[in-house]
């Protein structure tokens, strides 16, 4: 069964699905039960949905562009041209 400190470590990738069942399960008992991890779950939650809307509504700055560009090469620009 899951602790608080297993929680919080494991929040980010349990909000992302990227759990195993088994561990999702843990974690959900122990989300039910323990009203602290519960509020910072529902916090990274929140944020993760503010941030989510956020990225939609504004643009990417050219210089974030450009940087990610520069990462990735052509790759980017192959792929957004294909999607």
């Amino acid at each position: 069964m899951a602790d608080c400190n297993e929680t919080l470590k494991e929040l980010d990738r349990f909000l992302d699905n990227e759990l195993a069942s088994e561990a999702i399960s843990d974690l959900s008992v122990h989300l039910e039960g323990c009203v602290d991890c519960q509020q910072t779950f529902q916090f990274h939650a929140e944020l993760r949905n503010i941030v989510k809307l956020s990225a939609k509504q504004e643009p990417l700055p050219q210089s974030l562009i450009t940087r990610i560009e520069q990462c990735f090469g052509t790759d980017l620009n192959e792929d957004s041209e294909n999607a």
